[in-house]
């Protein structure tokens, strides 16, 4: 994405052939005797976008609930806001697990925080919970770390005066930056080839683990683990992350004094001594490692693809950036910078903040659930083990929820009296026990960062190069890497 920033100012059973729910199945690759490689081919004609759109369009005829069959598997899909709620939040108990994924199973193989299951996970989660409030909002608050960024970040976009040039990383690494803060206890430098590289890496994985060839080695891993594809190229992209954040453990672990943590290895490590007599809680080094990923890669793609998102829907409705630099400068001015008490201040550029993240639609599909438990959902019984996914752009997009689900439309969050009003559907992190644990953090990110931003600039496509609203989906929907 090229642009142009001008200075603003200076059933009842699960059975084979049961009649109800899993008597219907869709077999998206079911010619099994084709060559594999003919497959492969076969999968780059198909995107993941054309198969959510067909999976909704499933929904419509088929109701709420429906299963597709994924190689020997049956995957159930749970669509629209009221059904998703009635999973995630009604029963969360019993879709809290995760199944194992293939693709990401040879990184991750369920250790972690995103991956993880019963006790370790509980032990995980509650570990992460508790020191990234205190390394964020204990000795320094996050809202300081997004302020320190935002000025990096402006300063960077300034330095370009004003020539056409891709924001992607800069924005990627301004909000890589505030997790590394407080995971690492350091930023790093927009020029620094390392993070650059870990950041590259990471992109071309979320892009790559959402391919259709991707989706084909989780539906036949065995068959095709050994063979050439896009799998490969995720495997060797973490393979080479891992070591990125090795070595940075490994420096804390040579400055470490357990009395007087300076962040969350720091913490890490003294909670792995603590805990070497309970080996189920998982405090050891590979899921230190494993924790950090989840951790920077729930920190920082979601907000900076957002963010991402935020300039192209300004620069293709540029009388509603307009109307949010209005408000900026009634209630900031340029003396000073944007916090979170300004936050009740902007409602119009809070509302349009929320229809960036409903349209930008970032995360597609929810990452997948287990059943905990034999459930019931949508009167079909749901058995222990059955993988779930909720389908989230049903519930963003949802025509019972929204005036005007596939129009950009900053009402949507607006009240009579022009208000900022919070939507149950507005369901972007997802909801329940597995929501996305950088909600909180995000929501932070993006008010600070998108506020500052637009203090400070105007943005405008490259003549004749207006951005798409299409985007490119993988494991995220993010923009096309062009520029303003």
């Amino acid at each position: 994405m090229k642009l142009t920033v001008l200075y603003k100012h200076a059933s009842p059973t699960f059975c084979s052939g049961c009649r109800g729910l899993f008597n219907f199945t869709v077999v998206i690759f079911h010619e099994v005797l084709l060559k594999l490689s003919t497959l492969f081919n076969l999968c780059e004609t198909f995107s993941l976008i054309k198969v959510i759109c067909f999976e909704m369009q499933l929904s419509q005829e088929y109701g709420p609930v429906f299963s597709l069959r994924r190689g020997s598997e049956r995957m159930v899909f749970v669509s629209g806001y009221k059904m998703v709620k009635e999973a995630l939040v009604n029963q969360l108990d019993s879709f809290a697990d995760r199944p194992i994924v293939p693709l990401f199973h040879v990184v991750f193989k369920g250790l972690g925080i995103g991956l993880s299951n019963g006790y370790l996970w509980k032990k995980q989660r509650k570990f992460a919970n508790t020191h990234l409030r205190y390394f964020g909002e204990g000795q320094r608050s996050l809202e300081k770390y997004i302020q320190e960024e935002s000025n990096f970040l402006c300063e960077a976009f300034k330095e370009e005066q004003g020539r056409p040039f891709n924001p992607h990383y800069l924005i990627t690494n301004a909000v890589g930056n505030v997790i590394s803060s407080v995971l690492f206890g350091h930023r790093f430098e927009y020029s620094d080839q390392s993070f650059q590289n870990f950041l590259e890496l990471d992109n071309e994985a979320i892009v790559l683990a959402g391919s259709a060839q991707t989706q084909l080695y989780d539906a036949f891993p065995g068959l095709l683990k050994y063979l050439p594809g896009p799998h490969q190229t995720v495997h060797a992209n973490y393979k080479e992350i891992m070591i990125f954040l090795k070595k940075e453990v490994e420096k804390h672990k040579e400055e470490w004094n357990p009395d007087d943590p300076r962040d969350y290895i720091d913490a890490y490590l003294s909670e792995m001594k603590k805990k070497k007599e309970d080996p189920h809680a998982g405090f050891n080094m590979e899921t230190l490692l494993v924790c950090i990923l989840d951790l920077m890669e729930a920190g920082t793609e979601t907000s900076s693809t957002t963010l991402r998102w935020a300039l192209v829907y300004m620069m293709h409705y540029p009388e509603i950036q307009e109307k949010v630099q209005a408000e900026i400068d009634r209630v900031i001015g340029q003396s000073r910078q944007p916090t979170m008490a300004d936050r009740p201040n902007l409602p119009y550029t809070d509302a349009v903040i929320h229809e960036i993240q409903r349209m930008g639609n970032i995360v597609p599909l929810g990452f997948p659930k287990m059943a905990s438990k034999d459930a019931t959902l949508g009167g079909y019984l749901i058995p222990k083990g059955t993988a779930i996914s909720t389908i989230l752009s049903s519930v963003l997009f949802d025509k019972n929820e929204w005036a005007t689900p596939d129009i950009f439309n900053p009402e949507h969050f607006l009240d009579s009296e022009g208000q900022f009003r919070r939507r149950d559907a507005f369901l972007p992190f997802s909801t329940g026990k597995r929501m996305c644990l950088g909600e909180h953090l995000a929501r932070m990110e993006l008010f600070l960062f998108f506020t500052s931003l637009f203090q400070h600039f105007t943005f405008s496509p490259v003549p004749g190069e207006m951005p798409s609203l299409e985007g490119v989906l993988g494991f995220t929907h993010s923009p096309e890497s062009s520029g303003c």
